[in-house]
């Protein structure tokens, strides 16, 4: 079978200069960045499940201290680490709401077991409830084939701005927005909001973050071992780039094809200065 050509056309070195894409460029709102903390404590708290105090003691480790599950030892783990060093606005927004997350989870977690309700919506109010929306959180008008969930908002990205109209967030898909979408897989869920994580760029589906953990690979990439991996395009023995003095570079699940420095484009040929 012909591999479909994929053509750079001598514009190589502008592929790493394009600029990102609209939607990536706009400032997160306030509502963004707490469903983010929300989504880094929640995924703290599935890394740290399995942890105990492992200090020889477990009896007084658990009358003294209490258990590790609703310990202060494990509660200082998840909060070490929820941001980046370089991520100015989730430190910013943790120092300034450490106690909020402290007091859900040495008082309220019991009463409220959906910290994104409780701390986004209904402590902070940046939030609005699954299937509302605006200042005041007025329900959805998207109509009950299409409600908005945790993971879905109302135009904007779920915060008290918009219009009505659901969307799902990146990631999410679904008349709820609780299923992942391909290229993503779900490290938690409860009632009403997951955590989607992207898969490594080789998977088109999967279940884990590494090309090992891939159901399906992505269109570019082969399953070789238990791993998907790279197709060299550029080494087969049906050539990727057709054109007459045409140079093939592979690249992460493509190829582009590029004429030397100083060859002239036509449609089927790279044509040498000489010749020009």
């Amino acid at each position: 079978m012909r591999l479909p050509r994929r053509a750079a056309l001598g514009l190589l070195p502008l592929l790493l200069l394009l600029p990102p894409a609209p939607e990536a460029a706009k400032k997160p709102t306030p509502c963004h960045r707490c469903r983010g903390l929300v989504d880094k404590f929640n995924q703290g708290m599935v890394d740290t499940a399995k942890k105990n105090f492992g200090g020889g003691n477990t009896a007084w480790e658990e009358k003294t201290l209490s258990k590790y599950e609703s310990s202060e030892i494990r509660l200082l783990e998840i909060l070490e680490g929820l941001c980046d060093s370089s991520d100015f606005e989730c430190n910013q927004m943790l120092e300034a709401q450490e106690e909020h997350l402290e007091a859900w989870w040495l008082q309220l977690k019991s009463e409220y077991p959906d910290l994104f309700e409780w701390f986004c919506v209904k402590t902070l109010k940046v939030c609005c409830s699954p299937g509302t929306y605006g200042p005041d959180c007025l329900a959805c008008q998207g109509g009950s084939q299409r409600p908005c969930s945790g993971n879905g908002h109302c135009s904007g990205d779920g915060s008290r701005q918009g219009d009505g109209s659901c969307r799902c967030h990146v990631g999410y898909q679904g008349p709820l927005c609780t299923d992942c979408m391909d290229g993503y897989f779900s490290s938690l869920r409860n009632e009403t909001h997951s955590i989607c994580t992207a898969c490594d760029e080789s998977c088109k589906t999967c279940s884990g973050l590494t090309n090992r953990d891939c159901g399906e690979c992505e269109v570019g990439w082969v399953l070789d071992e238990g791993a998907c991996v790279d197709v060299d395009e550029c080494s087969l023995a049906e050539k990727a780039c057709v054109r007459k003095n045409e140079n093939c570079y592979n690249t992460p699940g493509s190829y582009v094809c590029v004429c030397p420095d100083g060859f002239e484009e036509t449609e089927d040929a790279c044509v040498p200065p000489a010749e020009a």
